[in-house]
């Protein structure tokens, strides 16, 4: 394990117990408000001036935009660092160099420095990782930095720096006791990542009035979703990984066609070329085949077993679950085995309805933590949703509910893990402790 010295204590501390005190040192996970991270960015001269800066918010689909933007720079010979939140099994996920998990030992150094100059003031558990991750990129010197923000985007740590490009993925109803409670107020929120006079591209099918109206304040050069670029699916194309189906992409000035349905949604893949487009950076036609072939990200529409087939997803909102059932229809199984666990904060029953009418078993289970969820009250969600309640099992945590549907599966059906981060990271573990046995 790597260790970083910690000059305050005078003992060595390891990235466990760095993240062991970050979660200690603040009375509360959210803290929002800018002047505080700025406060402490400024002390340590942190910048990235020298980089090309994109700012990624979304309800969903921040990672999968990342990603292929990530994948597609690296293809043009940049150096590329992207950080993103929530992690499923190692911290290090939350940044990346050039494809490749940051070491632990960079992270130690970086929330040293912080340690030392931040003072009397306080710092989430989040914010520490935020401003930790810009250190890192700045010291690497990369060519391209991406930020995805953790919540909304206007008071989110990641949004302290002036980015050249502000992407907007999609927007739903989803940490409404921070952001609002409707569409057009979680609109405002995440449209604070544009700057006046900049660059965004807005991925969302259906832009509230609010997000228009703040472009147009701002003066802001947008590209919109069924404006500025469009899916055209051809007459077999439904996002399925078949490489006979294809779809082409219409943008602004440029226009490809035949190309492979891809492992990350498709409305993201559309995202992030239109960016790409509007940076001037789009690669040639040949390049983005490639790149939309081979863009995968854990934890989304991720088999991690084919036999039994096993798929997993972090969905964990209402949209998410909608436009899963959809690229559902890509498996063509004789029944679904699912197994969801979820956080209690979240629209439970919005998000399990739209799943409510396939043809499944169902392994509820409960999650632990604050934010954890009992399954009685997802079997309460389903039972609202009208579904047989002789289809559903409860069980006491993932772990339990996930061995049940493998011990349970017949050839020709599918196992599909679903409702947060948590759950995911669950199975992932598992998986990963039995393969190593």
């Amino acid at each position: 394990m790597n260790t970083q010295k910690n000059q305050n204590t005078g003992s060595t501390t390891t990235l466990s117990q760095w993240l062991s005190h970050l979660e200690s040192i603040h009375p509360s996970a959210i803290d929002m408000g800018l002047e505080r991270v700025k406060s402490v960015a400024n002390a340590m001269g942190i910048h990235l001036k020298d980089a090309l800066l994109i700012t990624v918010a979304g309800t969903n689909g921040k990672g999968t935009t990342c990603r292929l933007l990530e994948q597609a720079m690296l293809a043009q010979g940049k150096t590329v660092a992207v950080f993103s939140s929530p992690h499923l099994v190692s911290y290090c996920e939350r940044v990346r160099l050039n494809g490749e998990l940051a070491e632990e030992s960079a992270f130690c150094r970086a929330f040293e420095l912080i340690e030392k100059a931040r003072g009397d003031i306080t710092l989430t558990y989040f914010e520490f990782g935020t401003l930790a991750a810009m250190k890192m990129m700045q010291d690497w010197g990369v060519d391209v930095a991406v930020l995805e923000v953790g919540l909304g985007g206007r008071l989110d740590a990641a949004n302290i720096l002036d980015p050249d490009l502000a992407i907007i993925t999609t927007i739903d109803l989803d940490h409404q006791d921070w952001l609002g409670d409707t569409r057009e107020a979680i609109a405002r929120e995440k449209a604070g990542i544009m700057r006046k006079n900049g660059k965004a591209v807005i991925g969302e099918l259906l832009p509230p009035d609010s997000l228009r109206e703040i472009v147009a304040e701002l003066n802001v050069e947008g590209r919109w979703a069924q404006q500025d670029f469009f899916i055209v699916k051809n007459a077999v194309a439904d996002n399925s990984p078949s490489p006979s189906r294809t779809w082409e992409w219409r943008g602004k000035h440029s226009e490809f066609t035949q190309l492979p349905c891809p492992h990350i949604p498709l409305q993201n893949v559309a995202t992030a070329l239109a960016a790409l487009e509007l940076l001037d950076l789009l690669p040639d036609e040949t390049a983005i085949k490639q790149i939309i072939a081979n863009t995968r990200l854990p934890g989304r529409q991720q088999e991690i077993s084919h036999n039994p087939l096993v798929v997993v997803d972090v969905a964990h909102n209402p949209q998410a679950t909608k436009a899963m059932q959809e690229w559902l229809t890509r498996y063509p199984a004789s029944k679904i085995r699912v197994v969801v666990g979820m956080l209690k904060d979240k629209s439970i029953v919005e998000t399990l309805a739209p799943l409510s009418s396939l043809n499944a078993q169902w392994y509820l289970a409960s999650t632990s933590g604050p934010r954890g969820c009992d399954a009685s009250v997802l079997a309460g969600a389903l039972l609202d949703a009208q579904l047989d309640k002789t289809c559903t099992q409860t069980f006491f945590d993932v772990t339990s509910a996930y061995k049940a549907a493998r011990n349970d599966y017949h050839e020709g059906e599918l196992i599909l893990v679903f409702g947060s981060f948590v759950t995911v990271a669950e199975v992932l573990d598992y998986t990963n402790a039995n393969e190593q046995q």
